[in-house]
């Protein structure tokens, strides 16, 4: 396996970062992920440009994206051809001192290929006890700090579910731990708004030009009126939900069908939307 590290190709296990950077010690970083279909990222221009905002928000320089797109398009010629399914940018803020305080190393950049992620046919959500709060400093970037996540994600699974599912401080739908949720409600598509401190999903995005979905602020009630219910991510595209909770959904219901179907088409005609 290889990975690009700061500047070069290097087998995995032979890459090394010091124990001192802060990507490590205080989950100091941002990080992009996106499918790989025949070697082309997917959305590549999305993502890097949520990964500048999210480094913004963080304090952190970003690379241009001119020199992102230069590493990975070294790292997958590294790899056999339709050997790898995902792409991994991360931008940590370096080598630093023992504190929070950054220290003046500059950044970590990190990229990674691996294997798709396979995923079934429909999944299970269960809603977790903990609110995201959509007030926090680094609400709606994607930061390398995930505790939150790995912790609401293994609360899901010991219910059989295979996501976990957040509402905001106000009770309001918010998101999975590393997707979107949509919801159908009378024949509308609803998904939660940026207000409600959820990611600003680049697939999330996607489908809401693609298909007219509307944002808003949706009340946790919103559960027990919906009649479909599915979830977007960079790795997953759309995945139908069987189940939230103990409430059941239509996987086969006809807006969902519509944006899986929508979704592939448009997808699969432009890698770069």
């Amino acid at each position: 396996m290889k990975v690009w590290l700061d500047g070069s190709v290097l087998d995995a296990d032979g890459a090394r970062i010091s124990v001192r950077d802060h990507g490590l010690t205080v989950g100091d970083g941002v990080f992009e992920t996106m499918k790989v279909t025949g070697g082309v990222p997917f959305a590549m221009t999305r993502h890097l440009t949520r990964l500048r905002e999210s480094a913004a928000r963080l304090g952190l320089a970003a690379p241009d994206d001119s020199d992102l797109r230069k590493a990975a398009d070294e790292l997958l010629a590294a790899h056999l051809p339709g050997h790898v399914g995902r792409l991994r940018i991360t931008v940590t803020g370096g080598d630093g001192p023992a504190g929070t305080e950054r220290g003046t190393a500059g950044p970590t950049v990190l990229l990674v290929a691996g294997p798709a992620s396979h995923w079934p046919g429909s999944a299970a959500l269960a809603t977790v006890p903990w609110a995201r709060n959509e007030r926090s400093a680094v609400a709606g970037a994607k930061t390398t700090s995930y505790a939150e996540n790995v912790v609401a994600l293994a609360y899901a699974k010991e219910r059989r579910a295979a996501e976990a599912l957040f509402l905001d401080t106000r009770d309001h739908l918010c998101e999975g731990t590393g997707s979107n949720v949509f919801v159908v409600v009378d024949g509308r598509l609803l998904t939660p708004a940026l207000s409600s401190g959820c990611l600003a999903g680049v697939t999330r995005a996607l489908m809401i030009e693609w298909s007219g979905a509307v944002e808003a602020e949706l009340d946790v009630t919103v559960l027990d009126e919906a009649t479909e219910v599915f979830i977007t991510s960079s790795t997953r595209d759309v995945q139908p939900v069987h189940a939230v909770d103990g409430r059941t959904y239509a996987v086969d219901g006809p807006v969902t069908l519509e944006a899986v179907a929508t979704f592939a088409e448009r997808s699969g005609a432009d890698q770069d939307p």
